[in-house]
């Protein structure tokens, strides 16, 4: 993406994306973590947890990764997020951001990300500043 195809209030194409508990469970392997919250239902439920959550830094990756799918490898400078609600897997979720603000020298864009349930609910909202060529 060029810097200059970009204008404040450009919307990013949203990305669906289905979450199985396959995928969070592969993602919490991948990273050492064993609490039951994010690999078995029977053991969210004894936390008092609907059933398996999706780990934050997971779907924090899943909006990085998107950014990065729009603007090129290594283009993602800054990311902050809020966790809203719980993502919970075997349902799809929707990546969606809008371009806010242009910093023209710095070649940078600020964007507002958040992920969303099926239902509309944003589970996680945050803002990104992007390097754009």
């Amino acid at each position: 993406m060029s810097f200059a195809d970009v204008e404040e209030g450009d919307e990013l194409p949203a990305e669906d994306l289905f979450l199985s508990k396959d995928l969070v469970r592969a993602y919490a392997a991948a990273c050492g973590i064993t609490w039951a919250r994010f690999t078995d239902d029977e053991g969210a439920r004894r936390e008092g947890l609907p059933g398996m959550i999706t780990p934050g830094n997971m779907s924090m990756g899943l909006i990085a990764s998107r950014l990065e799918r729009w603007a090129g490898p290594g283009s993602l400078r800054r990311l902050g997020t809020t966790f809203r609600g719980l993502v919970l897997p075997d349902r799809t979720i929707r990546l969606c951001a809008v371009v806010t603000q242009k910093h023209d020298e710095a070649q940078c864009v600020e964007i507002d990300v958040w992920m969303e349930s099926d239902e509309g609910e944003r589970l996680v909202i945050g803002t990104a500043t992007v390097k754009l060529a």
